[in-house]
């Protein structure tokens, strides 16, 4: 028996990521092998998917800006914005009207036809996926819709094509529904996020999307456990905490500009990368994060040369989470929130729809490990002349990025203000 159409009711969207850069038994769709180093892409990026990455960026860095600035002065704070603009590409596909047109301003879709925008969101996630297969890489997407509910078919049949969405039928009033979609999110997380789902499901809700993100690299040239020992870390505040401190030699990358330095280490094959960025002073981020660009950014990636490293940094781990609607409507979408009360969903299903909230949870751990490939074998050279590199004392506040050399896709963004501090 068909249920008539809804008159009314909301989408949930939850955008999960989770960056484990630690050892752990087990792997997640794509198993380590030997790494090789990885000198480029397999293929030229298309004008749409370098459109589509200058703009997800943009994004990247105005998302982090305002969370950062929300979030209070001395917050640790982790986002994946790779993640959220992937679940907004997705809502993307069922927005009409004066939505579809913030989302696409936002998401920085302007010029580009839904079916440009959707090849290059398919064939950027596929690089990605595919480009190192001595980094796992996981990328998850789901549409839940209640029982009952008959969403639109051109909408189910993209968000399937082209982010490779899972879309299935739920019974949200049943107790074991929100169990089910946080088994999903296990699944893509290897565990790390759980009991994502609201619980109960708002009988209202006839729409659920889901992304998920794991990464798990591991350092190409690994930090020594030996090394690492308590030392201070300066707080914003003119505090100091205790920390325990990697310290290694290791091959990467360096650059400094206007009393900033900006390292950079990779992962697996070297497609995949973090960028550490460490203003001069313990405060020094309350004014740099609020002028961050992607003009900026590339600027700092355009000075980086390839160095030894004698480096200082601590190891930390941030549990990060909060809704992201009043960040999304200062960004210029608010019709995509149900308080709005025009909401335009039309493309998406029956009744008329709106987004009650867009959840967003990360995970990250840095620590030691790292792949036993190519640059490891000259880990012991390294170590017979530790103090001949230039010293980087990663030893107050800082930026850290993790990203995709080739492409340029930002994949995560994480301040850390205080490592001592796991959950905020």
């Amino acid at each position: 028996m068909r249920f008539l159409p809804f008159p009314s009711g909301c989408l949930i969207m939850v955008a999960l990521s989770l960056s484990v850069l630690a050892c752990h038994s087990g792997d997640v769709l794509t198993s380590r092998t030997t790494a090789r180093s990885i000198t480029g892409l397999p293929r030229s990026l298309t004008a749409q998917e370098a459109q589509l990455v200058a703009t997800n960026n943009e994004f990247a860095f105005a998302l982090f800006k305002a969370v950062a600035e929300s979030a209070g002065p001395d917050a640790n704070v982790f986002i994946s914005p790779l993640s959220v603009d992937i679940i907004l590409g997705m809502a993307y596909n069922g927005a009409a009207g004066i939505t579809q047109a913030q989302l696409q301003q936002v998401l920085g879709l302007s010029g580009m036809s839904l079916d440009q925008a959707n090849n290059s969101y398919q064939s950027l996630i596929a690089l990605l996926l595919q480009l190192d297969p001595t980094v796992t890489f996981a990328l998850g997407n789901s549409v839940w819709y209640a029982q009952g509910y008959t969403p639109s078919p051109d909408f189910t049949n993209a968000t399937r094509t082209y982010f490779g969405a899972t879309v299935q039928e739920l019974n949200f009033g049943s107790p074991s529904a929100p169990a089910t979609i946080d088994q999903w999110v296990n699944n893509i997380t290897h565990g790390r996020i759980t009991n994502i789902a609201p619980e109960p499901i708002s009988p209202n809700t006839v729409v659920m999307l889901a992304n998920a993100i794991y990464f798990d690299g591991k350092w190409a040239t690994r930090f020594d456990p030996a090394q690492t020992t308590p030392a201070k870390f300066g707080l914003r505040t003119g505090d100091t905490t205790t920390v325990q401190m990697m310290s290694h030699a290791v091959p990467g990358w360096l650059a400094g500009d206007q009393g900033t330095t900006i390292a950079e280490l990779p992962y697996g094959g070297g497609a995949f990368r973090m960028t550490i960025v460490s203003p001069q002073e313990p405060n020094g981020l309350d004014s740099l994060v609020p002028t961050l660009t992607s003009g900026k950014w590339s600027g700092w990636v355009a000075l980086l040369n390839s160095a030894l490293l004698d480096l200082h940094m601590p190891k930390f781990t941030i549990v990060y989470g909060r809704p992201l609607d009043d960040v999304l409507s200062s960004l210029g979408a608010p019709t995509v929130f149900c308080q709005s009360g025009n909401s335009d969903f039309g493309n998406m299903g029956p009744g008329t729809l709106c987004i009650s909230t867009v959840m967003h949870k990360a995970f990250v751990n840095v620590d030691e490990s790292g792949t036993e490939a190519a640059g490891a074998s000259s880990a012991g050279d390294i170590d017979l002349c530790y103090t001949c590199f230039p010293s980087v004392v990663i030893n107050h506040p800082f930026l850290f990025i993790i990203r995709e050399r080739f492409s340029g896709t930002i994949l995560f963004i994480g301040r850390v203000m205080d490592p001592a501090m796991t959950s905020t």
